[in-house]
């Protein structure tokens, strides 16, 4: 984990009058271990992981505090739960992609889609403060060959 976040988490929570403590650190490790994307009770687990005394209300608190900061970004992929993204500090306009069939999401950036969005909002009279594309699609490979090691992945529950 880059040192960065987890300096910049607590700048913010000493302007908040709050204090340093172990367990939002363990929560922060847990975060950024992995450019995963995750839900609130998936990093509750990681956490717990690295120390099982770990508070599922903490881990609540501290991902509000994270957002806040701008260290994580609250997505929509569809699913009608939230999902974290901790990739925006490296990689603040990028986009998702999300097989409908396995649910397996792809994350993208192409500079022809920065450009689109920035010239619809530009001409529609707006000025983008945030930009964050969804694109729900059926991958090719369950098409064409019958199988998807991801929807068998997503059925039987496992993620890596």
């Amino acid at each position: 984990m880059d040192p960065e976040i987890l300096s910049r988490l607590n700048n913010y929570i000493q302007k908040k009058g709050m204090r340093r403590t172990a367990q939002r650190e363990v929560i922060v490790e847990a975060a950024f271990a992995s450019d995963d994307h995750f839900t609130s009770e998936e990093l509750w687990n990681k956490a717990k992981k690295i120390d099982p005394k770990t508070s599922r209300a903490t881990v609540y608190r501290t991902i509000s505090l994270m957002v806040e900061c701008g260290l994580l970004k609250e997505i929509d992929l569809g699913r009608d739960e939230r999902v974290y993204d901790p990739n925006f500090i490296d990689a603040p306009d990028h986009n998702h992609l999300i097989c409908v069939d396995c649910s397996k999401v792809i994350e993208f950036q192409d500079e022809n889609a920065a450009t689109l969005i920035d010239c619809m909002t530009r001409r529609l009279g707006f000025r983008p403060s945030s930009k964050s594309m969804r694109i729900e699609a059926c991958c090719d490979k369950l098409r064409s060959e019958g199988f998807c090691e991801s929807l068998i992945e997503m059925r039987l529950g496992k993620k890596d």
